[in-house]
C-alpha cells in the first residue's frame, strides 16, 4: 500500500524561559493510504503535539515527517499551502464561524482557494448531503445540537477534497450515543471516499470502534503500535496494557493466592472455557472479573481468575489455558 505518512525518529523539544521540555521522544511510525489509524495517550501524553507536526503546524525538532514521500521540512512555504489543502481537520471545539449560516461554513475553504460562488454551493451541499444535514444549509450554528456542529465541520473538511481527515479528540465533547454516530460516519466517509482518517484520542473506546491501527504513545514515546485487533488481544507495553485492561480491584483470598489474566479473540470467546477446564482437569478457578468488547465486529475478552492455591494445581491450570491457546500472563495485584 502506498505511504501517506512516514515518521523517522521524531521529537520535539520547547524551550521556555531556559527551561526545555521533551513533548516527543524519536517516534517512527508510518500510517498507510485508507487507513483509519489512532493515536491514542493519556492527556499531556504528546499526541496533540504529534498530530500538528503531521501539517507542520509544528516544526519537529528532530527526525523527520514525510507526507508522499516529500519531507514537510524542506518545503517551500507555496508547496507546503498546497500540502495542507490536502489535510483537513476537525476538532473538538468545532470552530465553526456563529454568524455565518451551516452552508456559508461548509463553504469556507473553498472560499479561501477561490472557487467560484456557485461551484462553491453546490460542492458544500454535496458534502452536506453525505453527513445527513442538507436540510440545516440555512440555520445558523448556535441552533444546532453538538452532534449536528460536529457533522457541519466534517462537511466543511470533506469540502476540500483532502487525502488526509486529522480528528483532534473531534468526540470528547459528544456524549456516547452521539460519538457513536460521528464514529460511523466517518467510518462510512473512510469506506466510500477511501478517505485516510488519523484519530487523536485519549478515548479507547473510539478506537476499538473504527480503527484499523493504533500508536500508544506514554510520556512522549511510541509505546506500541500495531493492528488494534493485535494490541488489544496482546498488549505488550506497560501502556497499553493500563489502557486496554481495566485495573483489578481484588486480591487474592488468601495469603499466596496467585491471581493470572487469559486474554480470548474472536476465535475463541464463544468457548466455555471454565467449564472446560473444570471437566477435564477437575481443577476450579475463581472469576474474579470479566469483559468483553467488539473490535472491528469481532468479540475480544479477557478475564481475572484466582487460581488454586495448591502450586501443582496452579501448573495445571495455566498449561490448561495456553494449550487452548489463550494468552495468559500474572496479574499484579497493585495494578
Amino acid at each position: 500500500m502506498t505511504k501517506i505518512y512516514e515518521l523517522k525518529n521524531v521529537s520535539k523539544t520547547y524551550r521556555n524561559d531556559g527551561k526545555e521540555f521533551e513533548a516527543l521522544k524519536n517516534i517512527s511510525l508510518d500510517v498507510e493510504e485508507g487507513e483509519i489509524f489512532g493515536i491514542i495517550g493519556m492527556s499531556g501524553a504528546g499526541k496533540s503535539t504529534l498530530v500538528r507536526t503531521l501539517n507542520r503546524l509544528e516544526d519537529v525538532t528532530s527526525g523527520t515527517v514525510k507526507f508522499y514521500d516529500k519531507d514537510l521540512a524542506e518545503l517551500s512555504p507555496g508547496e507546503l499551502r498546497l500540502v495542507r489543502h490536502s489535510i483537513s481537520m476537525i476538532f473538538q471545539s468545532f470552530n465553526l464561524l456563529n454568524q455565518r449560516t451551516v452552508l456559508s461554513n461548509v463553504e469556507q475553504p473553498l472560499r479561501i482557494a477561490g472557487v467560484p460562488g456557485r461551484k462553491r454551493r453546490e460542492t458544500a451541499m454535496e458534502m452536506l448531503k453525505i453527513v445527513g444535514l442538507e436540510e440545516k444549509w440555512n440555520v445558523f450554528p448556535a441552533r444546532l445540537s453538538g452532534g449536528q456542529k460536529q457533522r457541519v465541520a466534517i462537511a466543511r473538511a470533506l469540502a476540500a477534497n483532502p487525502n488526509v481527515l486529522l480528528c483532534d479528540e473531534a468526540t470528547s465533547a459528544l456524549d456516547p450515543k452521539i460519538t457513536g454516530e460521528i464514529l460511523e460516519l466517518l467510518k462510512k466517509i473512510n469506506v466510500e471516499r477511501n478517505l485516510t482518517i488519523i484519530i487523536i484520542t485519549h478515548e479507547m473506546s473510539v478506537v476499538e470502534k473504527i480503527c484499523d491501527k493504533v500508536a500508544i504513545i506514554d510520556n512522549g514515546e511510541l509505546a506500541e503500535v500495531g493492528g488494534v485487533k493485535e494490541v488489544f488481544s496482546n498488549p505488550k507495553s506497560a501502556a497499553a496494557k493500563k489502557l486496554v485492561f481495566p485495573s483489578n480491584p481484588f486480591a487474592p483470598s488468601s495469603e499466596g493466592g496467585k491471581l493470572i489474566r487469559i486474554v480470548f479473540d474472536g476465535t475463541k470467546s464463544s468457548e466455555p472455557f471454565i467449564a472446560n477446564l473444570v471437566e477435564k482437569t477437575g481443577k476450579k478457578v475463581n472469576i474474579l472479573s470479566a469483559n468483553t468488547r467488539s473490535v472491528g465486529g469481532i468479540g475480544y475478552g479477557q478475564m481475572i481468575l484466582e487460581l488454586p492455591n495448591d502450586i501443582r494445581d496452579q501448573e495445571i491450570v495455566i498449561d490448561f489455558f495456553e494449550a487452548s491457546g489463550l494468552s495468559v500472563s500474572e496479574v499484579d495485584i497493585n495494578e
